[in-house]
C-alpha cells in the first residue's frame, strides 16, 4: 500500500465551535460548513497543504458512518504536528492558539532532542504540537 493521506478527520462535538476555533481563531481558510442538507452530512474542510485537507466532522456522524459507537475521547491517541522554521514561530503559534481559546497542555520549551515545542488542545481536546525541529530545516 502506497501512503496517500488526503484527509485528516477530527471528530468534534460542536461543529460551529470547532469551525470558529480553526477558521476565526487560528486563521485557517475555510468556506464553512457544507452538507447540512443531509442527515449526518454536515462537515467543514480546511485546506492544509497541496493534496491534504483537515475535516471537522461531528463524532456522532463518524459513529453513524462507521457503525461504531463514539466512546470517550482520549487526546493522547494522536497529535497533529505544526512544524515551523524558528523557535520564535513556535511562540507565535502558541500565542495565537491561546487567543483562539486553546488550552495549553505544555508551554513551549527546549526539548531533549534539540528542538523547541509546545502542546495545545482545540475545543474538542485534540492535541496540536507547535514544533521547531532543527533537523528538518529545508
Amino acid at each position: 500500500m502506497k501512503p496517500r493521506v488526503t484527509v485528516i478527520t477530527l471528530g468534534v462535538d460542536d461543529l460551529e465551535v470547532s469551525l470558529r476555533f480553526y477558521r476565526d481563531g487560528l486563521g485557517f481558510p475555510c468556506e464553512g460548513i457544507i452538507g447540512e442538507a443531509f442527515e449526518y452530512g454536515a462537515v467543514a474542510f480546511i485546506p492544509l497543504q497541496p493534496g491534504l485537507r483537515l475535516a471537522l466532522w461531528p463524532r456522532t456522524s463518524i459513529g453513524h458512518d462507521t457503525g461504531l459507537s463514539p466512546g470517550p475521547a482520549n487526546p493522547t491517541e494522536m497529535t497533529l504536528g505544526h512544524n515551523v522554521a524558528t523557535k520564535a514561530e513556535v511562540d507565535a503559534v502558541m500565542a495565537k492558539a491561546i487567543a483562539a481559546g486553546a488550552v495549553i497542555v505544555k508551554p513551549a520549551h527546549e526539548t531533549f532532542w534539540g528542538g523547541y515545542s509546545g502542546y495545545f488542545q482545540d475545543p474538542d481536546g485534540h492535541l496540536w504540537e507547535a514544533v521547531w525541529n532543527p533537523q528538518w530545516l529545508d
